[in-house]
């Protein structure tokens, strides 16, 4: 599905049934498995499903330059197993990076791309984190 944030930059967000292995149109993945074993360029942050990332500073940075790939005009897709959970968080984290406010990314997430994004209460917490460490970072 592709998802629009607020200022107009675009991700291609998948769950791993949707995973193509040709795909002309897309430039960059984010992926929160490994599953997706990407033959692409690409990162896959090590992340364990309904939980959190293994590195907090490795996975926002990760987050932080995908973004700024799709900003730039790149086509990005992320994803996860089923595309909702840790999927969700990182959208979550890219709206916080768009301009929504940090209390709103999560009911900005589930109003935009899916009502069951982000699957916990941990992963809501981790987009609070997110968007306090770039905040503090001047990103």
């Amino acid at each position: 599905m592709r998802v629009c944030f607020p200022d107009g930059t675009a991700i291609q967000a998948l769950s791993l049934r949707e995973r193509k292995a040709h795909d002309s149109e897309r430039d960059y993945g984010l992926y929160l498995d490994r599953s997706w074993a990407p033959t692409w360029d690409a990162c896959v942050i090590a992340w364990e499903d309904f939980g959190l990332p293994a590195d907090n500073e490795e996975a926002a940075h990760s987050i932080i330059d995908a973004f700024r790939r799709a900003k730039a005009g790149e086509a990005v897709e992320i994803g996860c197993i089923g595309g909702l959970g840790r999927t969700g968080t990182v959208l979550a984290c890219m709206a916080v990076l768009s301009g929504v406010p940090r209390s709103d990314a999560v009911d900005w997430v589930r109003a935009n791309y899916h009502r069951n994004a982000v699957e916990t209460e941990e992963q809501a917490a981790w987009v609070l984190w997110f968007a306090e460490q770039t905040a503090s970072d001047g990103r």
